[in-house]
């Protein structure tokens, strides 16, 4: 029988990928593999900071003129041939990298935790310093992606979180103050795709659709329970929109979706849910649930009065399908700031 007519050997079975007994040293090799990359990582940031040191240094002494910088760029390019980044734009976005933390013994450590493409998307779409600060901060705690960074800078997270802080009940406010660094006033999900007029259905299936996208809006530490989340209640069966888990309050949220306007009847059926979840879901070891309306639109007079008599951990926070307007955010931060230092004197 020749080569050809061989009859195909059967192949040679393979391990199970899953096995318990190798995850221990599964878990080694990657956390071995993640300090490696974030050392190889604040070594680069510590050169174009040094780099930026340099160049800055020259310029202000007036013993280089810009076309030297050029200059160095063509002399690294000629004589280091597998040398990238070292390009005439980069070395004045080192400069200026340099420059603007220079300062900032605070934020120094900061810089060095991500990587060159975020510091400079961080650099460039954000002009104070607080701003920096803050999505420094942020995309460190929340590991955002390079995708994620962009779209959070223009959906203007930062102006949002200081001049529109989450509105929530004084129970919340006293029982979990950290929970104010994890809610928002308002959530963004223009990924979902959805028109001016849609339902409560239409707005439930596309977050299901989008689950993921939705996680990341929500925050690191939220972890997905269920979706029409049963609840029974003597005789009666109920359905709780959405269920997650926050992992840093040690709580479970929940969420209840509504297509109109904040109505404070909304409220008393949230405080229901909540007490259902405390005496029938929560375990020994979990804190009180929070409770969540997700409306699109409300009067912000109307939530006051509602969540004043409230015994309930709870907010009110809208959800917008598209993002907001950032030159008006950032003149209603201006007017916050400004009321802010007229208060101080």
């Amino acid at each position: 029988m020749s080569a050809e007519q061989q009859e195909p050997q059967a192949p040679v079975a393979l391990p199970s990928v899953k096995d318990d007994r190798f995850e221990e040293v599964l878990r080694l090799i990657q956390d071995a593999r993640q300090r490696a990359v974030q050392a190889v990582n604040t070594q680069l940031i510590d050169l174009y900071w040094q780099v930026g040191a340099y160049i800055s240094h020259k310029l202000e002494r007036a013993e280089w003129g810009d076309s030297v910088v050029s200059q160095l760029a063509a002399h690294l390019a000629q004589t280091q041939p597998g040398l990238r980044g070292f390009t005439r734009p980069n070395l004045f976005r080192m400069r200026q990298f340099y420059e603007a933390y220079r300062h900032d013994e605070r934020v120094s450590a900061l810089l060095r935790q991500l990587p060159w493409t975020h510091n400079m998307m961080i650099l460039s779409q954000s002009k104070l310093t607080q701003e920096r600060e803050f999505y420094l901060r942020m995309a460190i705690q929340e590991r955002w992606s390079s995708r994620e960074l962009e779209r959070q800078l223009k959906a203007s997270l930062f102006e949002r979180s200081v001049a529109n802080p989450a509105r929530a009940s004084a129970v919340l406010r006293q029982d979990y103050p950290a929970a104010m660094e994890v809610f928002r006033d308002a959530y963004m999900v223009e990924f979902l795709g959805l028109t001016g007029d849609h339902a409560e259905a239409d707005l439930h299936g596309a977050l299901m659709n989008r689950l993921k996208q939705f996680l990341i809006e929500l925050g690191r530490d939220f972890c997905f329970v269920g979706s029409q989340y049963p609840l029974q209640v003597g005789g009666r069966d109920f359905a709780l929109d959405l269920l997650f888990f926050h992992r840093g309050l040690n709580c479970l949220v929940a969420i209840e979706l509504k297509v109109g306007r904040f109505e404070p009847e909304y409220l008393g059926k949230l405080d229901f849910y909540l007490e259902a979840l405390d005496r029938n879901e929560r375990k020994p070891h979990e804190n009180p649930a929070i409770g969540v309306l997700l409306c699109a639109s409300r009067d912000d007079e109307v939530v006051e009065y509602a969540l004043n008599r409230s015994l309930s951990p709870a907010l009110i926070a809208e959800y917008q399908t598209r993002l907001p307007d950032k030159a008006l955010l950032q003149a209603k931060l201006h007017e916050f700031y400004a009321l802010g230092a007229a208060g101080d004197h």
